[in-house]
């Protein structure tokens, strides 16, 4: 009995023996290898050597040398099947039932034959896309995207014809038979009835290669309008999905040498790059990044740019590949093109120099996933601020290194605005804990950020409840942002609706419409019954009602100058100058608009109305 071999081989191709070495020998790196004092004959000057790119090991004073599982089965004194344990235990890929060897010579020779007729369909294709007359939608196509002739040729791309057996009838020609097709995943099986159609049917055909530069799996992308933009090879003996990164066999060299991968999602979002010379690229085919992916790369590389689509469903898959990015110790960078511009469309405009001076200019893991966190939600309401907290301190929890840990949470806080000492304790505490609460942060927020109603916004409710001649000319006066950020926004809210349409803002009417808001059931009594006297001659209701809104006014244009000077330190420590020159301006219309405010005595009864 024997584990599978596709189950060795992936095995071996997931584990990176650095890391597996690393759990016995304390490794330091040298040029592109890891050397150390040998584990298995005593020595005082280093001549054990770990190569990642060729993964073996070797000393060269005693010459043991060998894969992962013969390191593993020589420390650990254990035979090949107790060592593929270990180490996939240690990669944490669950063990397959073993086979006798009957069944993985099956195995293994149908995995031969699916990249055998994946060979033959591919060089059909390309001739495909070379002569074809149909195939012209497919080479307009790539003229549009500025796709050349030697990169059409280096990345072998064709063209699948619009037939329902032509691809079958070639593979027959070549020798193959049903059985083998139909296990090739290179055709669908009909749901009703005998027999078969090819998968793939006028579209441009993307290969996938493994490391040995064997094609293994297909896309292929739609010329005309469908539903299915791209459609993808199925498993087969010869290809497991999520384990395998588009582009890898061509790009893996430069990865090594420049000891970082730039991640995109499609097939063109690396090509393009590829054809303007940025060549370590690799490309998670499209669906979510797996962590199979990410160990395999891991193996090139231990520092990624992560450059998906910046629209909001590129943004979500840049967020979930951060999270199995550092769960495997990958430091990870985030770069997001302006206007939301993919890969391929920035390079083809503004050309390679500039994509890679934008590269280099990338973004911390941290600060891309505080900066989403924060997208259209308000720090001064504390449910929006506990959820933005919750929101970032997963990525901060997979984070391996201590170091690293605190100087990523230091950061969020900051940005988060989390000032207050105790509680960033508390937070740090969760961080540290194996039980993690989902709830239990934003609990800690919500006690701790709570705010209260100010003076002011106390009054002008109760003048505009108590007087409806007040609510008309006041009411059309106030903006969103006067009240949005306040306590009582719920009741400002609820109290425009009613005004328009045309009712009166009776206690069941306002407590129905701001329902669920704690501090519209807790107030909205207390400031119905306030007694105001319309006909006091001393009290000019209006006056008394500006005086109100202008108070909540300045209040909100200070807190935006504190907010706005914190954000200019923060960019003039990450050296963005334009990011310092909007916020200026920023500043210094918001200080006029201060000024314009009367007296200065006012300024200060707003400070006392906080």
């Amino acid at each position: 009995m024997r584990y599978p071999q596709t189950f060795v081989d992936d095995l071996r191709r997931q584990a990176d023996i650095v890391r597996v070495v690393q759990d016995y020998v304390q490794l330091k790196k040298k040029g592109a290898n890891w050397m150390a004092c040998c584990p298995f004959h005593k020595e005082k000057t280093p001549s054990f050597s770990v190569s990642p790119a060729k993964e073996i090991f070797y000393c060269f004073g005693c010459h043991k040398g060998g894969s992962v599982f013969n390191f593993v089965m020589e420390i650990e004194r254990v035979a090949f099947p107790e060592a593929i344990k270990i180490v996939a235990d240690k990669v944490g890929m669950p063990l397959p039932k073993m086979e006798d060897d009957g069944r993985f010579e099956v195995r293994r020779q149908e995995a031969d034959e699916v990249i055998q007729l994946n060979g033959w369909a591919l060089d059909w294709w390309e001739k495909q896309l070379e002569t074809n007359g149909e195939a012209r939608i497919a080479r307009e196509y790539l003229e549009r995207r500025e796709i050349t002739e030697e990169t059409r040729k280096t990345f072998r791309l064709g063209y699948s014809p619009d037939s329902w057996e032509a691809l079958s009838s070639h593979l027959k020609q070549k020798g193959a038979n049903q059985s083998q097709i139909d296990r090739s995943g290179l055709v669908v099986k009909r749901e009703e009835g005998s027999g078969s159609y090819d998968r793939f049917r006028g579209r441009l055909m993307f290969p996938v290669f493994d490391g040995q530069g064997r094609p293994i799996a297909f896309g292929g992308r739609t010329l005309r309008n469908e539903d299915a933009k791209y459609i993808n090879s199925p498993e087969t003996a010869a290809y497991v999905k999520g384990r395998n990164l588009f582009g890898l066999n061509l790009t893996k060299d430069e990865i090594r040498r420049g000891e970082f991968a730039i991640l995109v999602e499609g097939f063109l979002d690396l090509i393009v790059p590829f054809q303007f010379g940025i060549r370590n690229i690799v490309a998670s085919l499209g669906t979510a990044l797996t962590s199979d992916q990410v160990k395999l790369l891991s193996r090139f590389a231990r520092k990624v740019v992560v450059n998906y689509d910046g629209d909001r469903a590129g943004v979500q898959a840049a967020k979930k590949s951060i999270e199995i990015l550092l769960a495997e110790d990958i430091e990870v960078k985030v770069l997001v093109l302006p206007e939301n511009a993919d890969p391929d469309e920035f390079i083809r405009k503004f050309g390679a120099a500039e994509y890679q001076n934008r590269r280099a200019k990338a973004q911390p893991h941290i600060q891309f996933v505080i900066e989403n966190a924060l997208r259209d939600r308000s720090l001064h309401r504390p449910a929006e601020k506990a959820e933005a907290v919750e929101e970032v301190l997963p990525y901060i929890r997979a984070v391996k290194s201590r170091i690293q840990k605190r100087e990523y949470f230091d950061m969020a806080m900051d940005g988060l605005q989390i000032n207050d000492v105790s509680l960033r304790r508390e937070l740090w505490q969760s961080l540290r804990s194996t039980n993690v609460d989902p709830a239990g942060a934003r609990q800690k927020i919500l006690r701790r950020t709570g705010v209260k109603p100010t003076v002011a916004e106390q009054q002008l409710l109760e003048l505009l409840l108590a007087n409806e001649n007040l609510r008309r000319e006041i009411l059309p006066s106030l903006q969103k942002p006067d009240y949005e950020d306040l306590a009582t926004a719920a009741i400002f809210t609820a109290l425009i609706e009613i005004e328009a349409e045309g009712l009166e803002p009776s206690f069941e009417l306002l407590r129905e419409r701001a329902e669920g808001d704690q501090v519209t059931q807790e107030l909205l009594p207390m400031l119905l019954m306030a007694e105001v006297d319309a006909e006091d001659e001393k009290k000019d209701l209006r006056l008394s009602a500006e005086k109100c809104l202008d108070a909540l006014r300045l209040v909100n244009i200070d807190r935006r100058i504190r907010e706005i000077s914190a954000e200019i330190a923060a960019a003039e420590r990450d050296g963005n100058d334009v990011k310092v020159v909007e916020l200026m301006s920023e500043y210094g219309g918001l200080d006029r608009l201060r000024k314009s405010f009367e007296p200065q005595s006012q300024l200060a009864q707003a400070e006392s109305l906080r």
